[in-house]
């Protein structure tokens, strides 16, 4: 391991680069360094390639083969932006409660067709959850097992043809790249046997 010895840390706002035990190399400016822990923090160009994002990646160092600092920075580092507390409790507490209906529907046996229905009307309707193997949406639509447009019910109206919308789209979509998996593999087969 390549982390710092006694007295030795990384500066804030200067530019490292990291190998990991797995071979991946990281490179990217810290942001954090706690030396009783060993973790580095670097912000990293965007994997989303959005350039207006940072990719944040903790590090722990006792899994890293060698460190290069590339440009220490040897100024004051600038102040820390604030945080928005509320906004990241939010967002904690949403994704708690999705990983929660995500458990729940596989303790209920739902079928793998149906979380993934759930997924898709979740992406866009954010008012949506289990009611045991149905899905409500709304409080004003439910889809009963096997989750085809058929088995939508509710008040005839706007939200319920919406629902319907987005169950064929999310069926269609999902027959789609069956579709091209099943050519993909096709062709791979196709290949395998011309060259051998």
């Amino acid at each position: 391991m390549a982390a710092p010895g006694p007295g030795e840390y990384f500066s804030v706002g200067s530019n490292v680069s990291c190998l990991t035990c797995l071979g991946q190399r990281l490179q990217g400016e810290v942001v954090a360094f706690d030396y009783q822990s060993k973790m580095l923090t670097l912000k990293c160009a965007p994997s989303s390639g959005k350039s207006n994002l940072s990719d944040v990646m903790l590090i722990n160092l006792a899994y890293v083969s060698e460190v290069e600092i590339i440009n220490d920075r040897t100024e004051t580092p600038p102040p820390l932006a604030s945080l928005n507390v509320s906004k990241l409790a939010n967002r904690a507490r949403s994704e708690k409660e999705d990983k929660l209906s995500q458990a729940y529907a596989i303790s209920a046996g739902v079928s793998l067709e149906g979380q993934q229905l759930f997924q898709t009307i979740h992406k866009t309707i954010k008012d949506c959850k289990w009611q045991e193997k149905n899905i409500i949406v709304m409080d004003d639509v439910v889809i009963a097992p096997p989750y085809q447009v058929d088995n939508c019910k509710g008040k005839e109206g706007s939200a319920l043809s919406h629902i319907r919308k987005i169950v064929e789209k999310h069926f269609r979509d999902a027959e789609s790249q069956k579709s091209t998996q099943r050519t993909q593999a096709q062709q791979t087969q196709k290949d395998s046997s011309l060259s051998s």
